[in-house]
């Protein structure tokens, strides 16, 4: 068969690194960029090298459903081809997917799946860094320091790198406090919360106590509550106080640190001077810090995911042993929960942006990058729309928006269960704090809505669930690992969640 001379070429169009790739317009084009595709794979190299840094991203909740919608969100937003855009972790070279059942459920929490992740072991729903001999309350210190894990953070320490922390969720959440904390009970974030006579530490202390090294270098996310005592007034909220009964500012016990700095709003965020010495710890909301999507009408100002990555690396990269950071899009989860896909997406995308950030500050050289989440959600991307069709939209094609066997529109996105299941045709609306929504009343005879005139493109849309349910749940399937740099390449095929930890501390040669 005669092969066409293709002149086609795919241009790559790029925003905060996130290329997109034009659509081909006939079947060479397609033809070539396969080819091209083909090139790029033989031209990898597996790096072998030691690694002098690991950065390890988290987007919490973020499953295969949520990378392809916020990639074609993505694309459409700056107003190309969203079904061949790429968010930026996507041209990361290699890719695996991690197997998160935890070891006592098949779909499991955030708490035993960041446990795996750094710690190397699988552990039960609800624990942070210990075995899972550790029952979910236990309350001795004893137990927990015989049955507690090292976690990558902590050798990292021990070698004497520099470590950090950021998160849009609380600090003391589960994914970031696995790194620092090591408890049966991952809602035990503060000293109120311990049951009486307990003798473990909560988590917001277990941070400031740290026993490794000089202690976590960077620590970024919201959390506030949890560091102040009750009689304290929360400087942006004043109607707000702590939470700690025991009468200790922890944020106090922090400064007591040599060099040390603490930041709590957006001007002294931009303040800090990234080439002085000393621990910074940044707590910029009481509980979780504002969605994406909300960021821009906080008060006292908050930090992007982006910018807090700029931050935290040029104040780890001063450390000449090198540094461990995690990096956590935290309420990718709390919009899923929520029904909510705008928010869940935009969080995504948030997330792409701070790994581009990663990219630029690093080299894939001696930094082993790692992009990945802790569990999926039960979220979909359904019917069957045209390609371009707006995804936040109802499915449609040319001819218009598809109908379901009752002759209804539908959305193209939604979730199996959670609180968009539609009761009597009510629609519910997101209400933005908290991850919190409007709990719907499940009673009567289920009549889905009819969206021929609602706006499910609007930021708080709650998309149709299935199954009727307050808040919606994670989902059991696998999730990708995205990774670049020294030992990258041992990334591929269906590893267990537990393997990550393996491969970077195989990467930073720790023993």
């Amino acid at each position: 068969m005669n092969r066409l001379l293709v002149t086609f070429a795919a241009p790559l169009l790029f925003c905060c690194c996130s290329p997109a790739f034009a659509q081909p317009t006939d079947a060479a084009g397609w033809f070539e960029q396969g080819r091209q595709a083909l090139e790029a794979a033989r031209a990898r190299t597996p790096n072998n090298g030691k690694a002098r840094n690991v950065i390890l991203f988290v987007g919490d909740g973020m499953g295969v459903s949520t990378v392809t919608a916020a990639r074609i969100l993505e694309g459409q937003q700056r107003q190309v081809d969203g079904e061949g855009n790429r968010l930026s972790f996507e041209t990361l070279p290699y890719l695996a997917h991690s197997v998160t059942a935890s070891a006592n459920q098949q779909t499991s929490d955030s708490a035993p799946t960041a446990t795996a992740m750094v710690t190397g072991i699988k552990a039960n729903d609800g624990a942070l860094s210990v075995t899972q001999a550790v029952g979910r309350n236990e309350p001795s210190a004893e137990v927990i320091a015989q049955q507690s894990v090292t976690s990558i953070l902590e050798q990292a320490e021990q070698r004497g790198m520099a470590t950090g922390l950021v998160s849009t969720a609380r600090v003391t959440h589960a994914t970031p406090a696995a790194n620092y904390a090591h408890i049966g009970n991952r809602d035990w974030e503060g000293n109120a919360a311990l049951p009486a006579g307990a003798t473990v530490k909560d988590i917001a202390r277990q941070l400031l106590e740290f026993p490794h090294g000089d202690g976590v270098d960077v620590v970024l996310g919201g959390g506030r509550s949890f560091f102040l005592p009750e009689q304290s007034q929360d400087p942006e909220y004043p109607e707000h106080s702590g939470k700690r009964t025991d009468g200790r500012d922890l944020t106090q016990e922090w400064l007591a640190q040599p060099g040390a700095r603490y930041v709590w709003n957006r001007s002294q965020f931009d303040a800090l001077d990234t080439s002085a010495a000393g621990p910074v710890l940044g707590l910029f909301e009481p509980s979780h810090m504002k969605f994406e999507a909300d960021r821009a009408g906080d008060g006292a100002g908050e930090p992007s995911l982006a910018e807090m990555t700029r931050t935290a690396i040029e104040l780890l990269q001063r450390n000449e042993n090198g540094y461990y950071l995690m990096v956590e899009a935290g309420r990718i989860d709390h919009a899923h929960h929520a029904g909510n896909a705008y928010r869940a997406l935009t969080d995504t995308i948030a997330l792409s942006e701070a790994v581009a950030v990663a990219r630029e500050l690093s080299s894939a050289e001696d930094t082993l990058i790692i992009v990945t989440a802790d569990h999926s959600h039960v979220f979909t991307q359904a019917g069957y729309p045209m390609r371009g069709n707006p995804i936040l939209g109802l499915a449609a094609t040319e001819a218009g928006p598809m109908k379901d066997a009752l002759g209804l529109p539908y959305t193209t996105l939604g979730y199996a269960n959670g609180p968009g299941f539609a009761a009597d045709g009510d629609r519910h609306e997101f209400t933005g704090e908290e991850g919190q929504y409007r709990a719907a009343e499940f009673s009567g005879d289920k009549a889905r809505p009819d969206l021929s005139a609602v706006a499910t493109t609007a930021p708080d849309y709650v998309q149709e669930s299935a199954v009727p349910m307050l808040s919606e749940t994670h989902a059991g399937e696998d999730v990708a690992i995205y990774a670049s740099g020294p030992k990258a390449h041992y990334f591929a095929g269906t590893l267990e969640q537990n393997v990550i930890y393996h491969i970077m501390a195989e990467a930073l040669e720790l023993r």
